[in-house]
């Protein structure tokens, strides 16, 4: 079992930055595709951002884009997700999820392997 592990959430004022981080200890999630999910409270599961095993694809929601930048660190075992420019509207639980990939294709944001448990992040002044 591949256990995923987030961290980095907190409270920042709007226009603020956070980094979050998902890492393993386990294995290497370098054969693993990994993308950000978040939900806020009362709202559906929304896809965020995703990237491919070694880095060289990504993909961002529309409402994300050009704010958020994902990438990833495979000696490390991590993959990060930062965040600027921060909204009120971006406040959820953000986590991770993992893909076991037999090759290097585009990652996507279905048929994920494992999760994190989230972390939360709250964008308020």
């Amino acid at each position: 079992q591949l256990q995923l592990v987030e961290s980095g959430g907190g409270l920042v004022q709007p226009g603020g930055s956070l980094r979050l981080s998902c890492a393993t200890t386990q294995y290497t999630l370098g054969y693993y595709a990994v993308a950000w999910f978040r939900q806020a409270p009362g709202k559906e599961r929304e896809d965020v951002s995703c990237i491919s095993t070694g880095g060289e694809m990504t993909n961002y929601a529309d409402s994300v884009k050009g704010r958020f930048s994902i990438s990833r660190d495979n000696a490390k075992n991590t993959v990060y997700l930062q965040m600027n420019n921060l909204k009120p509207e971006d406040t959820a639980v953000y986590t991770c999820a993992a893909d076991l990939m037999i090759d290097s294709s585009p990652c996507t944001y279905s048929g994920m392997d494992y999760w994190g448990k989230g972390t939360q992040v709250t964008v308020s002044s």
